[in-house]
């Protein structure tokens, strides 16, 4: 065995200067079985100094031999046991979990308490999808890791993050997870199930979610969010028959916009004031008009549950993306878009242009005049 410190210093300085990769392998693996056999007793003096010859070892390694499997599985082999050690030298546990090689670096990141929350964040924004997936699955980790960690957008970290009942998410967090979750019902599924997920972005996912989703939801709901998410399922059901399916007249909407038109007065304000009091009749009708299409064509597009269709007609009348989303909400007899459906329409609605709306369109137009083909319905 080694006696005292400046034996360890003495050994570590003969395998560095001896230019042998496998004598400084051999002296890490000693000095790092030296450190695990006594963990507990070291004071912080003797931590440190286990922490400068184990950096000075690996880096030696690094840099002469870490192409060679040999070197990986030496510093693999130190990565997973200092990994669960509370009192495991900061330093090397920090180099180790930078390790380009996910092998070396994952049993730190899944494990290690030495790291913090910046050393973390850091490596949630430089370090390649397999360190992030690992930093996921860790016991506990607070809102500023799992929004660097969202941030990369990463489906496959979204995931892990989301099963992870010691994963804490923010809102923000959360407005990520649910735009990936309308393309990918797995995640849905997952989120939904989600303790701490607010109940207006519950609403919101199942607002978009399909049938299937939504049944898997009540299947795997735990019993304390079963009902919860039963009722939001029939809120939403409720809301899209009563909102969206009902019969509407729109007699008196004709006279009252063709009036504003005679006197000059149906232009994008009119529509904002009929959008912004729920005057869904009105809205459909001064929308057709001003981009010059037809109640036929504009109110399945309300009717629909999803915006896209929506910001055509409002893009090819010119109008502002502040009377755009009134006319999105207009949808809804009360309440109003969540914040990540409302983020992805404005980002849809700026990315169009006029004339590919307008041309758009014409061709709805054109389709919704045609008569249906026999035996069709």
């Amino acid at each position: 065995m080694l006696n005292g410190g400046q034996a360890i210093v003495d050994e570590v300085e003969a395998a560095i200067q001896a230019g042998s990769a496998e004598k400084c392998i051999a002296t890490a693996r000693r000095v790092t079985d030296l450190f695990l056999a006594s963990a507990g007793s070291f004071n912080s003096e003797q931590v440190e100094l286990f922490d400068n010859v184990l950096e000075r070892l690996v880096k030696t390694i690094e840099l002469r031999a870490l192409a060679d499997i040999s070197a990986r599985m030496a510093l693999t082999d130190i990565s997973e046991q200092l990994a669960p050690v509370a009192q495991a030298p900061p330093a090397i546990i920090r180099r180790l979990a930078r390790n380009d090689e996910i092998r070396i670096a994952r049993p730190i990141l899944q494990e290690s308490s030495r790291l913090s929350a910046e050393d973390l964040v850091e490596i949630a924004q430089t370090k390649s999808e397999q360190h992030l997936l690992a930093v996921s699955g860790r016991w506990w980790l607070k809102e500023v890791v799992t929004d660097a960690l969202l941030a990369r957008r990463f489906a496959s970290v979204s995931r892990r993050l989301v099963s992870n009942p010691g994963a804490k998410v923010s809102a923000r967090g959360f407005a990520v997870i649910l735009a990936q979750a309308e393309h990918d019902p797995v995640l849905a599924v997952e989120t939904g199930i989600r303790a701490d997920l607010p109940s207006e972005l519950r609403l919101e996912l199942l607002h978009d979610a399909t049938e299937e989703v939504r049944g898997r939801l009540l299947e795997r709901a735990p019993p304390h969010l079963f009902e919860e998410i039963r009722h939001a399922i029939a809120a939403v059901a409720a809301g899209v028959e009563r909102n969206m399916s009902r019969v509407r007249d729109f007699t008196t909407a004709r006279r009252h916009v063709a009036k504003l038109k005679d006197s000059g007065d149906l232009n994008e304000a009119a529509l904002l004031g009929f959008a912004r009091q729920r005057k869904y009749e009105e809205t459909i009708v001064a929308l057709a008009d001003l981009a010059q299409s037809s109640i036929e064509v504009i109110r399945p597009l309300m009717q629909s549950l999803r915006g896209e269709g929506l910001l055509v007609p409002c893009c090819a009348a010119g109008l502002s993306w502040e009377t755009t989303a009134a006319v999105m909400e207009c949808r809804y007899s009360t309440g109003s878009m969540g914040p990540v459906e409302l983020a992805k329409a404005r980002s849809q609605f700026t990315k169009m242009t006029r004339g590919n709306a307008d041309r758009l369109l014409r061709f709805w137009q054109v389709r919704s005049s045609q008569p249906p083909k026999p035996g069709g319905r």
